[in-house]
């Protein structure tokens, strides 16, 4: 594995097929160096996409008592509504300009993982809102696993080697809204953090704003052309990997002064391990200029838990 990356990779999933040790060569030495990539070619419809947008706006356009009968205090925003001003990045002291609704995974009665992944909630003032996400949520989880096979290889693991982890994992799929923010807003829409999960996969980063921390200490513009994911790791991947890949800082910066008017739009999809999953450091990525930085192995479903209680959400 080297770090040879100049730029975030921006790459085509259908090379995952095609020439998949040199995609998964360019995607690993991107998460390694930056902790994103750009994909192109994902397979996610963009009719779907169009209709979810769709969906997420008419919701969002809707009153404020009725979002708010959605939101499950006590919940830790795992399903339906989380209002504008609760969620705060880690160690910031302004809250996020931002509302968003959760969608998780649909589990059949009297599954195993019922106690700790709820149910979902669904907004009946929205026609087909629930079939549009269950749609999108499969659609992100078919090309989660296709990206997650590319980092196995990278990693000189078996390429299906995370099909079993994040089967049935506890995977989020987020709408989020950024309201019009005035000149003098304090805070900004979303303050610099790290992803919790495995891997994001992220729709609707056109709008400008997305900036990611470089090891150099500078903000760098994450800017894909329109349609194409976004994707980095997250913390649990990082520490599976000994930081191998990288779990980068990143924020959603207030607009330029003529943007102010104007909402911000976004679905990321956060992938993650089955809450049962150990993450315990690979030994691949263990040696002795890489000693093991996280000795003391940990359930997913309790590194989760642990997070969320330093973002505020439970």
């Amino acid at each position: 594995m080297s770090t040879l990356a100049k730029s975030i990779a921006s790459v085509s999933l259908n090379a995952s097929r095609s020439d998949p040790e040199g995609f998964a060569r360019e995607l690993g030495e991107s998460f390694e160096r930056y902790g994103f990539a750009i994909i192109a070619d994902h397979g996610i419809p963009a009719d779907l996409i169009a209709r979810a947008e769709e969906k997420a706006k008419a919701f969002f356009a809707l009153p404020e008592d009725v979002k708010r009968s959605y939101h499950k205090p006590g919940g830790g925003g795992a399903r339906g509504y989380t209002p504008f001003g609760i969620e705060t990045a880690k160690g910031a002291t302004q809250h996020d300009l931002k509302e968003f609704w959760h969608v998780g995974r649909e589990l059949p009665e009297g599954h195993r993982f019922g106690d700790v992944m709820a149910p979902n909630v669904w907004p009946k003032e929205v026609t087909e809102f629930r079939e549009t996400f269950l749609e999108l949520f499969a659609a992100f989880d078919t090309a989660g696993l296709r990206i997650l096979e590319a980092i196995a290889r990278h990693l000189g693991l078996a390429p299906d080697w995370f099909e079993n982890t994040v089967e049935d994992g506890n995977s989020v799929l987020r709408l989020l809204h950024y309201p019009p923010v005035s000149p003098d807003a304090p805070g900004v829409r979303a303050g610099a953090h790290e992803d919790i999960n495995t891997i994001t996969l992220l729709l609707g980063a056109e709008e400008a704003g997305l900036q990611l921390l470089d090891r150099d200490g500078e903000w760098m513009a994450v800017s894909p052309r329109e349609g194409e994911l976004v994707v980095n790791i997250g913390d649990m991947l990082q520490r599976l990997t000994n930081n191998v890949l990288k779990s980068t800082s990143h924020r959603v910066v207030n607009p330029p002064p003529e943007r102010r008017g104007k909402s911000r739009y976004s679905m990321p999809f956060f992938l993650h391990f089955r809450p049962d999953f150990l993450i315990e450091t690979l030994p691949e990525c263990i040696s002795e200029d890489r000693p093991n930085l996280y000795p003391e192995p940990i359930t997913a479903h309790d590194f989760l838990l642990q997070r969320l209680r330093e973002i505020k959400l439970v």
